[in-house]
């Protein structure tokens, strides 16, 4: 049971700590040191798409331990715990933004180029900064439900 508990810590600690860095360091970093903000997008946007696959793993190796876990500790599976619930969700909203949303935005950037040369009223430009709220509203939401995860994991693990 330890080593349950300790893959569903290790896949919540990689998740969320990657977000975390991937929103505070990572990414303003690039746009205040990178050249150009066409090379920072570009850096930023490859670098996120390897955290959602981080985060894809991390969601799936969560989810098999949990419910191994209360497999081997109630005897049953607690396939809508609110912990494997939540995953879940912060799954759904990961694939999302990886098959869809960052999919579009890298159509536009090919298509445009720097966006910095571009006026802000051009539809591309348009388009594309309303993708890139989206991308930041999903990643915020996967954050916070990330951290509800680890408390409801945290008192998953308390002594009964």
């Amino acid at each position: 049971m330890t080593f349950l508990r300790f893959l569903m810590l290790l896949s919540l600690i990689l998740w969320i700590g990657g977000l975390i860095f991937f929103a505070f360091v990572l990414a303003p970093t690039a746009f205040q040191m990178l050249p150009s903000t066409h090379l920072a997008g570009n850096v930023v946007g490859r670098a996120l798409s390897g955290l959602h696959w981080i985060a894809i793993v991390s969601a799936i190796v969560y989810l098999i331990s949990s419910l191994a876990y209360s497999q081997a500790l109630n005897g049953r599976l607690e396939i809508f715990a609110a912990r494997n619930v939540l995953i879940v969700v912060m799954l759904g909203l990961t694939v999302f933004s990886q098959f869809w949303i960052m999919p579009h935005m890298d159509t536009l950037r090919a298509a445009v180029g720097d966006f910095a040369t571009v006026p802000l009223n051009d539809p591309a430009r348009v388009q594309f900064d309303a993708l890139h709220v989206w991308s930041t509203r999903v990643e915020g939401a996967i954050l916070l439900l990330g951290i509800v995860v680890s408390y409801l994991t945290a008192s998953a693990f308390r002594p009964r």
